[in-house]
């Protein structure tokens, strides 16, 4: 293969060269009579010579547009530059691309949703393939409430794991000094200058409400962290909520986030990108601590001995489940067994259901909640009361985040709820999207920001930009 590419290269290179000859010889000539023939090239069909040109790679690519007319305007072909898009750029999917291309190149706030077929036209594959390659990669700091997720946006994954700003899963003040040793922590852990690249910032949700004490709290930790980090000589920062990253990570923009954290569940309603506090936020008491806590009681229960919580948290990781149906669940054989490292072999029986159900029972735990269905469903029904304008169905999109929201059966058993919980005209459609990326969906809905063609200008705000006054309006 290489021989016949290196063939057809020569082939090019001297119909390039001829076709500067012929110029040498004939300056008077016209543009639209010099040479644009591809020499042996000709004789093959188009789709033929835009694969050997996929063979030899983008930058040689780049280079075939100076040799002819004819190569130049293959050379523009879509298909080509989506070709190198997939095979070169370091992003989760093609479909992700385009989403992020699409959609989010602007920045915040949004763009109105436009026709899928009005991007197409205007969209030049080969600029954005030429700017992605240059987008300096940036720090992303997942700062989710039970653990944080650090790394490079031009990385396949989070490249580290640490302990979090958030102490189960509350704000509490001061602030700055506890993020200034956190951030510096985290640039120590990655061995990079924080002068050196942009940072996305990864935010729980959290002072749910809509009151004016809810916004003062909200702004004064969103000041904090920038404040931090522009001490810190960080060039550009990028500050996004969890719950809008995990959208994006699923490549939508407006819908029901709901991250199962590790003190708490939230059920955030999300329009455009922009949270919808105003139709309501709805908090559950019940997250990754306690689903791992329940599982531990029944484990002791039944004389199932281990050493560490840690150990716990595995066994639910590995064995547990939602049941379609609960009661049906009961009267089944469910054992199952997992070999824990350094503890041996654990057998779970209906431990492995009963763990996910007090999402929906919390009584079960003894928690005094309403389920995580009804809080989904209620949500839904004040985002159909709100009527926003635009997409009618919006609110149908529902995402889930968080370690705990990977248990197999979760999607599934959420949607068979909300069919029985809601009438038909708002159930219709409902979509559950189990987490696109597991536990480290909210991070690669920073990674789709951070290798944007356009980053970090219209996503990033500055020092400067910063201490203007009046304060900017910074996403979340």
């Amino acid at each position: 293969m290489s021989m016949v590419l290196r063939r057809v290269w020569e082939l090019v290179s001297r119909s390039n060269s001829d076709g500067r000859a012929s110029e040498e010889v004939s300056q008077s000539s016209s543009s639209s009579s010099s040479r644009s023939d591809m020499g042996e090239l000709e004789k093959l069909p188009g789709d033929i010579v835009i694969q050997i040109i996929r063979a030899v790679g983008p930058k040689e690519a780049a280079k075939l547009s100076c040799v002819c007319n004819t190569l130049r305007c293959l050379l523009l072909d879509n298909r080509l530059w989506i070709h190198f898009l997939q095979t070169y750029q370091a992003h989760p999917s093609w479909d992700s691309l385009f989403f992020a291309e699409t959609t989010l190149t602007y920045g915040y706030p949004l763009p109105l949703p436009r026709p899928f077929h009005a991007y197409t036209p205007q969209l030049s594959f080969k600029h954005i393939y030429g700017q992605r390659a240059r987008v300096p990669g940036s720090v992303i700091i997942d700062g989710g409430s039970g653990y944080c997720k650090f790394g490079w946006s031009k990385y396949g994954c989070p490249s580290g794991r640490s302990a979090t700003f958030l102490e189960f899963g509350n704000i509490e003040s001061p602030m700055y000094t506890r993020l200034r040793h956190f951030f510096a922590t985290i640039y120590n852990r990655m061995q990079v200058k924080p002068n050196t690249q942009p940072v996305i910032v990864s935010v729980p949700i959290c002072h749910y409400d809509d009151t004016e004490s809810a916004k003062a709290s909200r702004r004064q930790l969103k000041e904090a962290i920038y404040s931090a980090l522009f001490d810190m000589n960080v060039p550009a920062v990028c500050a996004v909520n969890q719950a809008t990253l995990a959208l994006f990570a699923a490549k939508r923009t407006s819908g029901i986030a709901v991250n199962i954290g590790f003190q708490v569940t939230s059920v955030v309603p999300i329009f455009n990108g922009k949270v919808m506090r105003s139709v309501g936020v709805e908090v559950v008491g019940l997250g990754a601590l306690k689903l791992t806590g329940f599982l531990r009681e029944k484990m002791q229960l039944n004389n199932l001995n281990f050493q560490s919580l840690y150990t716990v948290r595995t066994l639910k990781e590995k064995l547990c489940y939602v049941a379609l149906d609960y009661e049906a669940e009961l009267s089944k054989d469910t054992q199952a067994s997992f070999e824990a490292v350094g503890e041996g072999r654990f057998t779970l029986s209906k431990e492995r259901f009963q763990t996910g159900e007090i999402l929906f029972q919390p009584h079960l735990a003894g928690v005094q909640a309403m389920g995580l269905h009804q809080a989904i469903a209620l949500c839904m029904e004040h985002c159909h009361s709100a009527e926003l304008a635009g997409d009618s169905d919006w609110y149908k999109t529902v995402v889930l985040s968080g370690g705990s929201a990977c248990l197999p059966g979760l999607a599934e058993r959420l949607e068979k709820e909300l069919k029985a919980l809601l009438p038909p005209y708002i159930s219709n459609g409902t979509r559950v999207i189990p987490p696109p990326y597991g536990a480290d969906t909210p991070w690669f809905g920073a990674k789709i920001i951070g290798n944007l063609s356009t980053f970090p200008g219209p996503w990033c705000v500055t020092k400067k930009q910063f201490r203007q006054k009046p304060r900017l309006n910074l996403i979340w």
